[in-house]
């Protein structure tokens, strides 16, 4: 039964970034750079907030100057009054209206001075303080801004037509008010009433809040738009320099899935140092290793046919042969020719089946610790009770116990040992010795089998190690090896992590000498708990 996997539907709601699975990362990093420009953006809110604290320190400063005008008048001779009124409206730049207990207006600063403000009308001003006048509406519109009264000039000025003034009388209390003049300038107004039963009223066209609030907006839209261009570049450079690349990689892994991985060369982005060129040459490596897989599988598919048809074609021409012959002695020999052929086949089937499957049981099994020197001892005791054939001898120098130990799969490691004996067995010549010595050295265990045969080429000593490659002694019957155990040891020596290779004898003698080196088993602290 095949293992339960998540599907990736429950993998996107456990995330719960679904929807950015389906969203090309171009506009996901210009997203993720818009949203820190919309934070900028909330600037437009604080300024806002400080328009707002301008004005109403500005509503109670005028309010408190008022305060102390009317407190000098209040102390002053009646004949220094105006005198006063003049010099606070010289000073403070407003307007200032007294009115008597009636609402009558008995003194007014602008017939004293000349007019402190004049109040501009949207026609007689350019096409710049138009647009700033919408910028000013538009930003009220996104911040939700409570929008002052307008500010108009009562036709008949009397103290009934100013609320704050009216408000003032009533109350004996400061007050306070803004209004939008006609240009969207603010202007604020104090009225504070006297002892005495008259009132003033103080008005000022505060243009400098406007210019303030203004030149605060430019900077932040200047900044804003700055920040803009260079988020938009930065996401342009990022999507240019992460995403056009996986593009190319994603384009190349496509055309090697469809079948193409002969004529795709996946780029290896050698200039890149960083992941995404950690990421090409490692798909690249991978295309690379596919290729190499699919060309050793259609060679190993071409051996499989090739080693099939002798044996098949031998078989069939005895059977067909039986039909046509009577004599007994014929027929038993072809009968044992069928069989030979039958015999052959099925060690083809299973050295084949084998080779095939080595490379992937090895990568799901459990390596154990093995006692090499044990194992070789325990093999050799084992063949010498079933008899060596021609007389041959078996040595074997074994190492101190627990001294060459290794992580394998002991079957395996089996198999290997009893190919290069055999081989070795199968080269040596009547009465010849074979011996076998485990060692250990540099952190590895190595294993050499060397007999007294005729030994391996130098030609051929890289050759004897594929699949099918077999090179027997000329006195042993045609059939008798695959040819594959060379090659099954090779795979299973690999999936141990170690080497296999062919050397000439220490001894200088005629022979061939197999060595495996395999890494010794690392030993764990009786402390350490294993995962």
């Amino acid at each position: 039964m095949a293992p339960a996997t998540d599907s990736p539907k429950k993998d996107d709601a456990r995330t719960g970034w679904n929807w950015s699975g389906r969203i090309s990362l171009t506009p996901r990093i210009l997203a993720v750079n818009v949203f820190a420009l919309a934070l900028l953006a909330g600037g437009f809110f604080y300024l806002d907030s400080y328009r707002t604290r301008i004005v109403d320190d500005r509503l109670t400063q005028s309010a408190r100057e008022l305060k102390l005008l009317a407190i000098g008048i209040e102390n002053a001779p009646a004949d220094r009054h105006n005198a006063l009124i003049a010099a606070y409206s010289r000073q403070t730049q407003d307007r200032v209206r007294r009115y008597d207990a009636q609402g009558q207006v008995i003194a007014d600063s602008f017939t004293m001075n000349a007019p402190r403000y004049r109040l501009r009308l949207p026609e007689e001003e350019g096409w710049q303080r138009h647009v700033a006048r919408f910028l000013d509406k538009a930003m009220d519109r996104v911040v939700s801004a409570d929008r002052p009264p307008d500010f108009d000039e009562p036709a008949v000025d009397r103290a009934e037509a100013w609320p704050e003034l009216v408000a003032a009388r009533r109350t004996g209390t400061m007050q306070a008010m803004n209004r939008y003049a006609p240009d969207r300038t603010y202007v604020i107004s104090a009225a504070v009433g006297m002892k005495d039963g008259t009132s003033l009223l103080a008005t000022e066209n505060a243009r400098d809040i406007t210019r303030t609030v203004r030149a605060e907006r430019l900077r932040l839209g200047i900044i804003l738009v700055a920040a803009g261009l260079a988020s938009v570049l930065l996401s342009l450079f990022l999507a240019r320099t992460i995403v056009q690349p996986l593009q190319r990689l994603a384009r190349a892994a496509v055309r090697v899935r469809l079948g193409r991985a002969r004529e795709v060369t996946v780029p290896r982005l050698p200039e890149r140092r960083d992941e995404i060129g950690m990421l090409a040459r490692a798909l690249s490596d991978m295309s690379h290793a596919l290729r190499q897989r699919i060309d050793a599988t259609d060679a190993f598919a071409a051996d499989v046919s090739h080693e099939l048809k002798n044996p098949i074609a031998s078989l069939r021409s005895a059977l067909d042969a039986l039909d046509r012959v009577d004599r007994p002695d014929l027929r038993a020999q072809l009968m044992a020719i069928a069989q030979d052929d039958v015999r052959r086949l099925d060690r083809l089937v299973t050295d084949i089946a084998e080779a095939s499957r080595v490379d992937a049981e090895l990568s799901r099994t459990r390596f154990e610790p093995i006692d090499l020197g044990l194992l070789i001892e325990r093999m050799i005791v084992a063949r010498e009770a079933r008899g060596i054939p021609r007389g041959i001898r078996l040595a074997f120098a074994r190492p101190r116990r627990d001294v060459a130990v290794v992580l394998g799969e002991e079957q395996r490691l089996i198999r290997v040992l009893d190919n290069l004996i055999d081989n070795a067995i199968s080269f040596s010549p009547d009465q010849g010795l074979v011996q076998v010595v485990a060692t250990v050295a540099d952190q590895s265990v190595m294993v050499s089998v060397e007999d007294e045969g005729p030994g391996v080429p130098l030609s051929e000593r890289e050759h004897v190690f594929r699949r099918f490659h077999s090179v027997r002694p000329e006195n042993e019957a045609f059939g008798k090896h695959s040819g594959l155990g060379l090659a099954i040891a090779r795979s299973i020596v690999e999936g141990h992590q170690g080497r296999i290779a062919i050397a000439d004898r220490e001894d200088a003698q005629s022979g061939a000498c197999f060595i495996v080196r395999l890494p010794m088993a690392v030993e764990r602290d009786p402390g350490m708990v294993s995962e």
